[in-house]
């Protein structure tokens, strides 16, 4: 099986995005920079991202994007159906009821065997992709990850971060 380009590419700037500090955001151009990918590429994948839940967009000239839920409940699954889709990698076009030997369709009432092995691998990468969280993938890079190189993406997002101002809600007053 091999998955698009753009799961590798949302699952790094999620994991960046979880290191950003509370409301702040990053823009898309630096997390563009960051992988060293073109920024309308990516756009593309982080909006997936956004319509998916998993990242929040902030409008505006401080804007850009952060996690839109803590990266604890966030999983590889939820960000691969993001960019995938939820459909399964594997479609059974029923081809063995087609060609010159195709049958007529009553002798194909027992489900496909191929389609039920390959379903039953699809259930199983999901599930495993479902128990990985997007905190833990971010944690283990942390702690096993040359430190050079994790003090260079800190400071990454500490240059490029956004701080957003914090909206006070007005009580009304008791007249």
């Amino acid at each position: 099986m091999k998955l698009g380009e753009g799961v590798e590419a949302a699952i790094h700037c999620a994991a960046t995005l979880a290191g950003v500090d509370g409301n702040s955001t990053m823009p898309a151009a630096a997390l563009a920079e960051c992988f060293g990918l073109s920024p309308s590429y990516l756009l593309k994948h982080l909006n997936m991202l956004t319509a998916s839940g998993i990242l929040e967009s902030v409008p505006g000239p401080a804007g850009g994007y952060r996690l839109a839920r803590p990266a604890e409940r966030i999983t590889l699954l939820d960000i691969v159906l993001a960019v995938e889709g939820r459909e399964p990698a594997f479609r059974c076009g029923e081809i063995r009821q087609r060609g010159p030997a195709k049958l007529d369709a009553s002798a194909y009432v027992k489900p496909c065997g191929i389609n039920a092995a390959m379903l039953k691998a699809e259930r199983a990468y999901r599930a495993a992709l479902d128990e990985v969280r997007l905190s833990a993938i971010v944690a283990d890079y942390v702690s096993e990850a040359d430190p050079r190189s994790v003090a260079a993406g800190c400071a990454f997002v500490e240059r490029h971060q956004r701080p957003q101002r914090s909206v006070q809600k007005v009580q009304p007053s008791k007249a």
